[in-house]
């Protein structure tokens, strides 16, 4: 990485300490340092910038940015609202500070009560019939509420005494900007690159009064930062490739749309949010007032163009997704819970394959919460011995990638990830280089009891088994429950006891074949579960879930009917997981069809009948099938 050039001197301070200045200009003398409570430049100690300037007394600016983009149609170019605090620049000594950027369409005005669709139907959209119950009123204001308490705060408190400028932006559409919400596309985009631009000295920004206004405080040196939908936007941006852009740290962050709100032809709501659609989340952070007023028609166009009917996947969610990595310039740190059902594993597996294709450079932090960080205080210990929290690691990794600190972060282990028991470990990459994909046959005898996984040949005895969808009554809870007994409800498979530990690293695959006996289609959902020994009373553990349409079986962008009665064989894969199954214990997997927490919800009575002799279940097994000891 080429050294900029006001970064020119890096001296030794006071107490060991680094302190970085501006290479002066040439007929000056070069800064003297002196303590850090009256610093002439970045103070550096353990690899990482030191708080020595004042926040109390930090310039704090608004700017709106022009960007090249008119949602609202009004033939004037949409406006973004972003608020700047900085170091002054009498502390700084003139020399010019990186940037650390969070873009977010929740900051203020947001719609508290959208009206939702009902996901109880008579029968599922896609066999031609309508929704019976019409919309209902969730409390959307409070599960977002709750979704955003995940969200970092004081950004600024934390990085402008370290010489950081921190920009606080509000997305095309939302809160102080102008425009209407386009919910992940390319203006949405353009209308967060154009920040990045204006720090560059490439787009234009005016103050309050429409006063110009520039950045010339700014080295131009930007990283981008945020979760779920603020760590989204520096995806979207980084795929454009914008010079200026050096670094972003996605936290639980979407990298394609289509997968936040569909899986494999299914129409699949997040964790938490049932119902939920790209509209509604429009909506929200659009506001009431500019939901029912000025972006009322761009708003039905994202509600006909969704597609909650087939759930195919369209030109629509091409334009959101962003699993094309070919023009990042910008080094990439991952971060994601390993147990997150709001934006779903995939989407930092889907991001982090593209990453490593592009050979992007990158770092990847896994935790086993869910939705949001792993909490600033959650440490690794590398093998070097060094202990690193998690915000040492975030600051080190800002500090390598805006201010050239040569910290030593890139030659440490690529991926972090924290252990079923909560300690945390390193691994030179992910998915696990030693993870081998291992076949588990499902095995059964009778038609209603149930059957097990093996590696071996299964049974010679040909034998079908059914089940009839109830999702819309019972909770997957219970359907996951008592591996051991028949259910008329879903299918259960179960391995041998493990005689040691095994881990799985990646994504697991579903291979079923499969016939509905008594409908156009059906939702089709599939569970891996740890269980207990036999006859354990243990509740069960669930490792991963996965969904798909069965009219989608040959594409998820192509809907094709399903004749009723014949066998198909139906292969997705289910989220990405990284899990350890202890000793002792059993590998499960149950197949069943509506999801309550995650699908459509039709009346019961779907019949659904699966060939087990015909199906398995594909495990990423670190160190292969020797591993599994059956």
């Amino acid at each position: 990485m080429r050294r900029p050039r006001h970064l020119a001197l890096l001296s030794v301070g006071v107490s060991g300490a680094l302190v970085l200045s501006a290479a002066p200009p040439a007929a000056a003398a070069a800064p003297t340092p002196t303590t850090p409570t009256t610093p002439t430049g970045i103070v550096v100690s353990d690899g990482m910038t030191q708080p020595v300037f004042s926040l109390a007394d930090a310039i704090e600016e608004r700017v709106f940015v022009q960007t090249p983009v008119d949602t609202d149609h009004d033939g004037r170019p949409d406006r973004v609202a972003i608020d700047i605090s900085r170091p002054r620049e009498t502390a700084t000594q003139g020399f010019k500070v990186p940037v650390i950027f969070e873009h977010s369409p929740y900051r203020k005005g947001t719609w508290g009560d959208v009206p939702y669709p009902s996901v109880l139907v008579d029968d599922l959209p896609q066999n031609g019939l309508t929704d019976r119950n019409g919309r209902r009123s969730l409390d959307a204001g409070a599960q977002r509420a709750q979704a955003k308490a995940n969200l970092p705060g004081s950004l600024d408190d934390y990085y402008v005494p370290r010489g950081y400028a921190v920009v606080l932006g509000q997305s095309v559409g939302t809160g102080d900007s102008d425009g209407c919400p386009t919910s992940g596309d390319q203006a949405e985009t353009l209308g967060t690159k154009a920040v990045i631009d204006w720090l560059n000295g490439r787009a234009k920004g005016y103050d309050a009064n429409g006063a110009p206004v520039t950045a010339g405080w700014t080295t131009g040196a930007v990283g981008m930062t945020g979760v779920s939908y603020n760590g989204t936007l520096p995806n979207q941006v980084a795929t454009t490739g914008v010079k200026g852009l050096k670094t972003i740290v996605p936290v639980s962050a979407i990298s394609s749309w289509y997968d936040y709100y569909r899986a494999n032809g299914l129409v699949v709501a997040p964790g938490t949010f049932q119902g939920e659609d790209l509209d509604i989340l429009a909506q929200y952070t659009a506001g009431q007032a500019r939901a029912e007023g000025p972006c009322a028609d761009e708003l039905a166009t994202i509600t006909e163009e969704q597609d909650r009917v087939t759930g195919d996947y369209s030109t629509f969610w091409r334009d959101r997704d962003y699993l094309d990595a070919r023009d990042v310039k910008a080094s990439v740190f991952v971060v994601h819970g390993l147990n997150d059902w709001n934006v779903k594993t995939e989407h930092f597996a889907g991001w982090w394959d593209q990453l490593a294709k592009r050979d992007v450079p990158r770092k990847i932090w896994l935790h086993q919460g869910g939705h949001g960080g792993p909490g600033s205080s959650a440490s690794v210990t590398l093998p070097s011995g060094q202990t690193w929290t998690y915000k040492q690691t975030e600051n080190r990794w800002f500090d390598f990638w805006l201010w050239n600190v040569r910290n030593g972060i890139m030659d440490e282990p690529t991926a972090v990830l924290q252990r079923e028991d909560r300690a945390y470990t390193t691994y030179a990459n992910w998915p696990d280089p030693a993870a081998r994909e291992v076949g588990l046959r499902f095995a059964a005898t009778d038609a209603t009891a149930p059957g097990a996984l093996t590696t071996g040949k299964p049974p010679k005895a040909t034998v079908e088994q059914t089940f009839v969808d109830e999702g819309r009554t019972i909770h997957p809870d219970t359907l996951v429950s008592n591996p051991d007994t028949a259910s008329a409800n879903r299918l259960a498979y179960r391995s041998p006891e493990l005689t040691q530990s095994v881990r799985i690293s990646g994504r697991p695959e579903m291979r079923l074949r499969m016939a509905i006996d008594n409908k156009p289609d059906a939702n089709l959902t599939a569970y891996l579960v740890d269980y207990g020994p036999a006859g354990s009373t243990a509740a069960p553990t669930v490792v991963t879930r996965g969904w798909m349409d069965p009219q989608n079986r040959k594409s998820a962008a192509r809907t094709e009917p399903v004749k009723q009665g014949k066998l198909y064989d139906y292969r997705w894969t289910m989220e990405p997981k990284d899990y350890i199954f202890p000793a002792g214990h059993r590998i499960g997997v149950v197949v069943f069809s509506s999801d309550k927490e995650y699908t459509l919800l039709p009346l019961g009575g779907t019949e659904l009948r699966v060939a087990p002799n015909d199906s398995e279940l594909r495990l990423p097994v670190v160190g292969g099938r020797s591993v599994l000891g059956f």
